[in-house]
């Protein structure tokens, strides 16, 4: 934890008694950025902690005064420990009950007022970048995210700079097809999210269907914990029944409270004042086409505190 009160740094801090020596220093003045470049890999904020820690325990075993940019090669120690995570992470979500979903952040106003650095941890963008193969995530994300250079790319994920090149150019319009069209602002977010608590708060099915895209798709996470639909709901018809009815079941204990999740306008659901699922969604052209709610307990952890990301 950091001086700054009630935000979550994102990685176990070094031992306090260490302050004073150079790798400490470099490392936590780096920590956040780091935490970011993980978790924009990995979509799990859980496992990009332990990958800070790993990071932490490799970068004190490191020499110095050999090093030129200590900021670039920690970089490269965290993407090629994200990168090793990444693939075993990709083997566990095989056997993931249900939707897979990134884990939620509760971010602070200025993650939102980065507008790339927001988009890039979307969960509409981090839904993207799923599906990229993990070489081509981390190129894309040190490049298109973090500007690195194409050298420093090509040390962090052991590749000639002309490989990195075209890795980059194939996960640039990979992700181009794929992410939401347009830019979005936050009022634009916030509008439609207004519109959807309104027309669910009162039951009202035409309003709800006004405000989703026809092709909209609803992917809710319990990850075999909570109940949760087992599959994708596609269709503004299907969606807005099944919204309707989940809120019928729950709504005397049921509340909806806006908060900021990954740098943009979501929703909290809480049952009888308990935090039971985060709710994102993904606009284009003015319409809610996609619907991401997380109610898996073990990813919710970080929706206690504001996390700090920063590129």
């Amino acid at each position: 934890m950091s001086e700054h009160s009630g935000r979550t740094m994102g990685t176990a801090e070094p031992p306090r008694h260490d302050r004073a020596d150079p790798a400490t220093e470099a490392f936590l003045a780096h920590r956040n950025l780091l935490f970011t470049v993980a978790y924009e890999m990995l979509g799990s904020a859980a496992d990009a902690e332990d990958v800070l820690q790993e990071t932490w325990l490799r970068w004190v075993r490191v020499d110095l005064e050999t090093v030129q940019d200590r900021r670039a090669y920690l970089v490269r120690i965290t993407t090629r420990q994200a990168l090793d995570r990444l693939r075993a992470l990709d083997r566990r979500k095989e056997s993931y009950v249900g939707p897979w979903l990134p884990e939620p952040l509760l971010t602070a106003p200025d993650v939102a007022e980065d507008i790339e650095l927001a988009d890039s941890v979307s969960m509409a963008m981090l839904l993207v970048l799923e599906t990229l193969a993990p070489t081509e995530r981390a190129v894309f994300v040190l490049r298109e995210v973090f500007d690195l250079a194409y050298d420093e790319i090509a040390d962090a994920v052991d590749k000639t700079q002309a490989a990195v090149r075209q890795i980059a150019h194939r996960a640039r319009a990979h992700v181009a097809a794929r992410r939401p069209r347009g830019v979005v602002s936050s009022a634009q977010t916030r509008d439609a999210l207004e519109a959807f608590q309104r027309a669910v708060e009162t039951g009202d099915l035409r309003n709800l269907l006004a405000i989703l895209a026809p092709d909209v798709v609803a992917l809710n996470d319990g990850g075999g914990i909570k109940q949760a639909l087992p599959r994708p709901v596609v269709g503004a018809d299907q969606v807005a029944r099944r919204f309707a009815v989940y809120w019928d079941s729950i709504g005397a204990a049921a509340t909806l409270q806006p908060t900021q999740v990954n740098g943009h306008p979501a929703l909290i659901i809480r049952l009888n004042g308990e935090l039971d699922s985060v709710m994102a969604v993904r606009i284009d052209d003015g319409l809610i086409s996609g619907i991401y709610s997380v109610r898996n307990p073990q990813k919710l952890s970080h929706m206690q505190r504001e996390t700090l990301l920063q590129r």
